[in-house]
């Protein structure tokens, strides 16, 4: 469980009812990892995501599906035996139905990463990202904190997490989290004909277990609560036409992933 991980593949499935509109999600990604020297390092991960929704009202059965496919890539570099540099670029195609290249967006991060002393590391830096809905920069931080050997807290925005493994198998977490993306719809909605994208965010706490079933596979099973659920219709410019003015709602997911 402590070992890095060079390679992984995983399945999850996901489902988030809401008094209006029911949110299922199911997701694939493939994850690489590689060292370069004692000093660089290269990670890739490639992810394709499904939502499906079961919307209420009959006007909007249209937007039935929902599509991503993200590729994140990041370089890690050692500037010191304390400090090192974090780039990643994450292209992403966010679609209704029929992909195209306008559909495309380029999100990314970077962070310096302090060692403060064995325990303890300080991230800070900037991104630009998609968790409040349309693609915007932000500050992003975290204070990461190891407890102990199997005990690790990390505390800041937009991520906190505490994990803890009993044994080598075991591994539970709460996890707080703030995500949300967008996707540009094929064509006019037909509630209201000025609809260009569907826009969701909320901030998501849950909890995580992870077990290790069999040498290199690993079953995830999550329960939460999404809190601030929105999901709206906006325009062109990025203004609000139709809100579905969800409710808050509860989480389940569970995965399936094989990691080397």
């Amino acid at each position: 469980m402590k070992a890095q991980e060079k390679f992984s593949v995983n399945v999850n499935i996901k489902t988030e009812p809401t008094d209006k509109v029911d949110f299922n999600e199911t997701s694939i990604g493939v994850f690489f990892n590689k060292t370069i020297n004692a000093k660089s390092s290269i990670k890739n991960t490639l992810q394709y995501t499904n939502l499906g929704l079961n919307n209420e009202l009959e006007t909007l059965g249209s937007i039935d599906e929902l599509r991503q496919i993200q590729d994140k890539f990041e370089i890690s570099q050692k500037i010191s035996n304390s400090t090192k540099l974090s780039f990643s670029l994450t292209p992403t195609a966010n679609f209704q139905h029929d992909l195209d290249f306008s559909d495309v967006s380029l999100l990314g991060s970077l962070e310096i990463k302090q060692d403060l002393n064995s325990k303890t590391t300080l991230s800070i830096g900037a991104a630009r990202t998609s968790i409040f809905g349309n693609p915007k920069f932000l500050p992003i931080a975290s204070l990461n904190y190891n407890i102990s050997e199997n005990a690790n807290l990390l505390i800041g925005f937009p991520d906190s997490k505490i994990s803890y493994s009993n044994n080598i198998r075991n591994t539970f977490s709460l996890n707080n989290s703030f995500n949300g993306s967008f996707y540009n719809l094929d064509a006019q909605n037909h509630l209201n004909n000025t609809a260009a994208k569907a826009v969701l965010l909320q901030m998501t706490t849950s909890f995580e277990y992870e077990r290790n079933v069999e040498k290199n596979w690993f079953l995830n099973f999550k329960a939460g609560y999404d809190f601030d659920k929105k999901y709206k219709l906006t325009n062109s410019k990025d203004h609000t036409v139709y809100d579905f003015n969800t409710s808050n709602g509860y989480v389940l997911g569970i995965g399936i992933k094989y990691k080397q």
